[in-house]
């Protein structure tokens, strides 16, 4: 079990518990997954890229990628069907709360000029952010990184409503402007 799920357990759910009244421990918003996904646009010019970012992203994440590939072609943007278009990984369980943890305490503070993250969700109880680049992150060698690559981050939760959104992941430790 990892730091942040046994503060999840221990800490968390009795303070939620108390906000929120005499809720069923069911019924309190929780973390379900996390998912990290990278949009590779020189994927079609260079077929390293991809290669090179799946395996930063296996670095990062603990886990291996999925390539997503075009449902349709665009001849706007010299696109063809089953082409591959990007990355993305889903963590749950204890790689999510492993993951969560490091980007709170060990990554945000790398950001350069951080101030916190907005707190604005989808309306659906989520949370979505970019990182411009993934350099920021310590697993990554940075002799390596041949080109900078961002990556959107959702945080997706069971909370019904963005407030219960936002009360769950600042008690988790996430970092967001005051």
């Amino acid at each position: 079990m990892s730091r942040l799920q046994k503060k999840y357990k221990d800490e968390i759910v009795p303070e939620l518990k108390n906000r929120h009244g005499s809720r069923n421990a069911m019924d309190l918003p929780r973390l379900k997954k996390v998912v990290i996904s990278m949009g590779i646009g020189e994927g079609l010019k260079d077929k390293n890229a991809i290669q090179e970012h799946a395996a930063e992203l296996a670095l990062l994440s603990g886990q291996k990628p999925v390539v997503t590939k075009a449902k349709k072609a665009n001849s706007n943007f010299k696109l063809r069907e089953d082409q591959p278009i990007g990355l993305m990984v889903t963590l749950r369980g204890k790689r999510m709360f492993d993951f969560v943890d490091r980007f709170c305490h060990i990554v945000s503070p790398r950001i350069r000029d951080f101030r916190g993250f907005n707190p604005k969700c989808d309306g659906r109880g989520s949370f979505n952010f970019g990182v411009t680049d993934q350099q920021i992150f310590p697993e990554i060698n940075l002799d390596k990184v041949k080109r900078t690559q961002g990556m959107n981050i959702v945080l997706v939760t069971s909370a019904k409503n963005d407030a219960d959104c936002i009360e769950l992941l600042t008690l988790l430790g996430f970092p967001f402007k005051s």
